[in-house]
């Protein structure tokens, strides 16, 4: 057998339905889409959610909870991710994200103490949880929150 020999297994194969090209095709005229009504339009058919006049089901479920607009969204950088950097170097929001830690900023950076440090670093962030910092500072670096 050679690979031009090859060929796919009978019937797993099939052709593409070519809608709205002449009778001989048997999907012209119409093209699949009926005669009238909503669906046979041009950008016709029903948003998503839509139940035929049925109260919708996002409606029908009771309101819950509050949505703070004015929430601030931080970045986290855990200390397991701080590997690899040398002794004493400065680590600040854009050298975290040209290490590729964080993607934005957002409103700030906040460094959490899940993991090791080993090395002391100088680490500059707008919040730090109390554990991470104390782990900083036994390591020999220090946390400035900016």
């Amino acid at each position: 057998m050679r690979i031009h020999d090859l060929s796919p297994a009978e019937g797993s194969r099939k052709k593409k339905k070519r809608i709205g090209r002449g009778p001989g095709s048997g999907h012209g005229k119409t093209a699949c889409r009926g005669h009238k009504g909503q669906k046979s339009r041009s950008g016709g058919g029903v948003s998503p959610g839509f139940e035929g006049g049925q109260m919708p089901l996002q409606r029908r479920l009771p309101k819950r909870g509050f949505t703070n607009i004015f929430r601030k969204q931080y970045s986290l950088v855990n200390l397991r991710d701080l590997k690899g950097f040398e002794p004493n170097t400065t680590l600040d929001a854009e050298v975290l994200r040209k290490a590729g830690l964080i993607k934005g900023a957002k409103d700030g950076v906040k460094l959490l103490g899940y993991g090791e440090i080993n090395v002391p670093l100088v680490i500059r962030v707008n919040r730090s949880s109390k554990s991470a910092r104390e782990k900083v500072e036994a390591a020999g670096g220090r946390v400035e929150v900016i």
